[in-house]
């Protein structure tokens, strides 16, 4: 049996320490999530929390139909999805806010990079992740899902409420709009 959901079905029957866990697998990820969704270390955490709130008022409610994993992520994307409509009434233009967290997705190298190399590599990663942001929200979700939390197109089908055939469309139309969007990036030879 899935460790995942084994842990989950122990939260239904009432072991706090079976959520605990769960808690501590898949909190840092979630926050991570959410901060590629809505670029806001802020509200990532509140909404990671409101994310597990709900899987735990849900717990008596939960059905092991799907992985642990697609659940939660059904949650915390339809959690984000509100999140990004909220902020569309409240700012039409939607800003392009700067994350804090921008300096840990550099790489660690053995050598000291040099500021030069700091700066490109800043840039790159602002590039491709404003070319991310950019999508449209199903194809933007797809690609977070699949790239940076490492779920497979049957999961990612699930939690869009979409099948395995438009996920891979979504991936498709995606991958091209960051292809064009990204191509001046190769020519220049930053990424």
């Amino acid at each position: 049996m899935d460790q995942d959901l084994d842990l989950m079905l122990r939260v239904r029957a009432g072991d706090s320490a079976s959520f605990e866990e769960l808690l501590r697998r898949y909190r840092v990820p979630l926050v991570s999530y959410f901060r590629r969704m809505l670029r806001d270390p802020a509200l990532a955490e509140d909404l990671a929390q409101e994310a597990f709130l709900r899987v735990y008022k849900a717990r008596a409610r939960y059905r092991p139909d799907a992985r642990f994993t697609t659940w939660l992520y059904r949650i915390a994307t339809n959690l984000a999805l509100n999140a990004i409509r909220d902020r569309k009434e409240i700012s039409p233009a939607g800003g392009n806010e700067s994350s804090d967290g921008e300096a840990e997705l550099l790489p660690v190298v053995d050598s000291k990079p040099t500021v030069e190399q700091l700066l490109i590599e800043s840039h790159r990663v602002w590039l491709i992740r404003d070319a991310i942001q950019a999508l449209p929200e199903n194809q933007r979700i797809a690609v977070i899902l699949h790239k940076y939390q490492e779920l497979d197109y049957g999961q990612i089908a699930k939690i869009l409420g979409v099948s395995v055939s438009a996920v891979k469309s979504l991936f498709f139309r995606a991958y091209e709009s960051l292809r064009v969007r990204l191509e001046p990036l190769l020519k220049g030879g930053l990424i």
